[in-house]
């Protein structure tokens, strides 16, 4: 019983973090760069790539931040730590970015982020990414959990090309029964990171596709 009302007590606060940015459980806002569609031949190794990140995926790491933040110092001392560290764990704003971009830099030969389509442009590399993320965690009112990532490509004149990308949802209910032991608790919310790290496995062997096919 105590275990269940310590977790009541920080998933509230979670609730909250989540509350703050309901919009982000929405779906992917369109990027600002239109579908004209090019040829996939067109993407090379050799190649420099630009990356911009679309509003959505600077929201979706705004959302991440208050989550673990939320996790990391929330309710400090009242919860077990089994399960406070995986509410941390799983809720890790780094954890894709880092792989995307680890993905796109193994793929081509320059990889850089802008802050904006103006900045890119005076670049001029000759590959133009879109990143959109998505992710939804547990809360009092969400048993879904889910994360979405897409790249989408562009040539050098902004001419659409393709898309990679991987998603994956899970449906993770049994966290909130009463009675359950701290490890099994820990373990259900553990799932969070596991559909991250799925989501971005399948995007992995998507853009590794796209690359064969070019």
């Amino acid at each position: 019983m105590r275990t269940f009302i310590q977790l009541c007590s920080i998933i509230l606060m979670l609730g909250t973090a989540a509350l703050n940015n309901a919009a982000i459980a929405g779906d992917l806002r369109a990027g600002h760069l239109l579908p004209i569609v090019g040829s996939v031949d067109s993407l090379q190794p050799t190649q420099s790539v630009g990356v911009l990140l679309s509003d959505n995926t600077r929201d979706n790491l705004s959302y991440l931040e208050r989550y673990h933040d939320m996790a990391l110092n929330g309710a400090k001392d009242a919860l077990d730590s089994r399960i406070r560290a995986a509410f941390v764990n799983s809720s890790d704003p780094e954890l894709a970015m880092d792989w995307l971009m680890h993905s796109l830099q193994g793929s081509f030969v320059s990889v850089t982020v802008y802050d904006n389509l103006d900045a890119l442009v005076r670049a001029h590399p000759d590959v133009v990414v879109m990143l959109d993320t998505h992710n939804q965690l547990l809360t009092p009112r969400n048993d879904q959990v889910q994360a979405r990532f897409v790249a989408r490509f562009y040539d050098a004149d902004l001419q659409y090309i393709a898309k990679a990308e991987g998603s994956v949802h899970r449906h993770v209910p049994s966290v909130w029964v009463r009675d359950k032991a701290a490890p099994e608790i820990a373990a259900q919310i553990e799932q969070q990171r596991d559909v991250q790290l799925d989501a971005l496995k399948q995007f992995d062997a998507s853009l590794k596709a796209l690359m064969r096919a070019g």
